[in-house]
């Protein structure tokens, strides 16, 4: 077996594998329907790699405890769903792999510690806590394989508080947690994949697997049956898809940084625009090349969606103050008006949680994945990103008009706009910011979900120093421990640098 940590066929690129059949699956109502449908058909194997997992949700959009299939009664609750599918079939195995601090969730979440316990007890169920990181880092993948034929990789959790429609209803009732409370609406994204890719991501687990502490997990053996769902239409056949990583260094692997180097390769290479989905925006270096992307006579457009602030309190210190700094140095860069921000609401203006990690150059590039742009995904934790690049000879026979019509599609979710009047929008108005700012500026008079430009926090003298220093979110690990001049968001010599001390000169000037 090749090692986990080589560096691939470049700096930026794991490995290209094909794919039969890739499909994006937008919102997680739509996915764990998809997943739990491709699990029923599993021969040999659910692998199953995540931040974390929660036995107690659904997997479907109804709240019973039973669901009628198309042929089948099946537990709709995944702890009792896994046993089902497990005992169903005799020759199928299941294994589990998933980020060890989650473990001190499990001590507040009632019945899932007797799920993991009735799980423990099934010879065929294995399930390992993945520590294998330096301090501080994270194991971040959202990976499901099954019988290495088919794997779904991006942005969803199989937890509590990812189910959502693409309408992100104000108070939907099938919004709960497994305790009963409401949460807010979420958008999320993940792909769907079929052949050689799956077999692919599925020898990326197992590596995984047997550095957490697992014995050798040999690959599934070739099988004819495909356990792609009924009735999911694919969007793109016999595909490319390029897979990079991030991966912190840690005891004998060294650092893997393919998805900062792709990042970075694939903003230089953009010609007309950007459009990315994240769910945090405070990364140095995808900052520094937007930088120098928009000093340029003719950049492209960048049209960023993000939630109008981080989930938890250590993530909007770190990731919040970060992305005013990097926002505000931006936009004195942006001599054209080409860099844009927004934020989602939904008909009642309730914020929408963006989780998606999704970007679309030029519609020639598709890339869905685990990784935020902010450092800890650029060289901290674990995450693997997929991609469709139609410049690839193997990928001349896509209609770029495919990606077009998911860029479209998400336009259409985020603004409560029909796809034709986005499409028309844009054409008239010659930008996406441009639609947005004509028809989508009066979304809370009308009733509909819309995007506002994102709002920036004022900050204190503290937070200011705190964003610019990094130490809550480092690109590297040990870079806390290094002078204050070779890391944080303004480095010497880099292009945010020198536009910050031309903003500085201007405020003195103007005071």
């Amino acid at each position: 077996m090749e090692n986990e940590w080589d560096e691939g066929t470049s700096p930026s690129v794991w490995r290209y594998a094909k794919a039969s059949r890739a499909h994006v699956v937008v919102d997680a109502a739509d996915y764990f329907e998809i997943i739990r449908e491709t699990m029923e058909e599993a021969r040999q194997r659910i692998f199953m790699i995540g931040w974390d997992f929660d036995s107690r949700i659904l997997l479907t959009s109804g709240r019973r405890w039973w669901q009628r299939g198309r042929r089948k009664r099946f537990p709709a609750r995944l702890g009792s769903f896994m046993l089902w599918v497990v005992k169903r079939n005799p020759r199928l195995e299941i294994r589990l792999l998933k980020w060890n601090f989650a473990m001190v969730k499990y001590l507040f979440r009632g019945t899932m510690l007797f799920d993991v316990a009735r799980w423990a007890k099934h010879p065929r169920i294995d399930f390992k806590f993945d520590s294998a990181h330096p301090v501080g880092c994270s194991h971040h993948q959202k990976i499901v394989v099954i019988d290495d034929v088919v794997a779904a990789c991006g942005g969803i959790d199989m937890t509590s508080d990812r189910w959502d429609t693409p309408d992100h209803l104000p108070h939907d009732p099938r919004r709960k947690r497994p305790s009963g409370r409401q949460y807010g609406p979420w958008h999320d994204v993940t792909m769907m994949l079929e052949g050689e890719v799956a077999a692919t991501l599925g020898e990326l687990g197992r590596q995984r697997w047997k550095v957490a502490g697992g014995e050798d997990m040999p690959p599934c053996l070739p099988q004819q049956e495909s356990p792609w769902p009924e009735g999911l239409t694919a969007e793109f056949e016999n595909v490319e898809i390029g897979i990079a990583r991030t991966r912190g260094e840690y005891q004998d692997c060294p650092q893997v940084s393919e998805i900062e180097h792709l990042f970075v390769e694939q903003i230089r290479r953009a010609r007309r625009f950007i459009y990315a989905e994240t769910q945090y925006f405070a990364s140095r270096a995808i900052a520094e090349a937007i930088c120098a992307r928009l000093g340029e006579d003719n950049p492209p457009e960048f049209f960023i969606v993000n939630p109008v602030t981080a989930d938890g309190w250590l993530e909007q210190k770190a990731m919040d103050t970060a992305r005013v700094e990097l926002v505000e140095t931006l936009r004195e860069a942006d001599r054209h008006s080409r860099f844009h921000i927004y934020t989602p609401s939904n008909a009642e203006g309730e914020p929408i949680y963006v989780h998606a990690k999704l970007t679309i150059i030029d519609d020639e590039i598709l890339r869905v994945g685990s990784a935020n742009m902010n450092n800890r995904s650029m060289g901290l934790d674990s995450e693997c990103d997929v991609f469709i690049d139609l410049t690839r000879p193997a990928n001349a026979h896509v209609d770029p008009a495919t990606i077009t019509e998911l860029r479209l599609r998400l336009l259409a979710e985020h603004t409560g706009i029909a796809e034709a009047e986005v499409a028309a929008g844009i054409e008239r108005e010659g930008s996406m910011a441009a639609m947005v700012d004509a028809l989508n500026r009066d979304g809370p008079k009308t009733g509909r979900k819309y995007l506002e430009p994102l709002p920036l926090k004022q900050l204190s003298e503290a937070e200011r120093a705190l964003g610019q220093s990094g130490v809550l979110d480092p690109e590297r690990p040990g870079e806390m421990f290094e002078p204050i001049e070779r890391r944080g968001l303004f480095r010497r010599k880099g292009h945010l640098m020198r536009m910050r001390v031309m903003r500085k000169l201007r405020r003195s000037k103007s005071g």
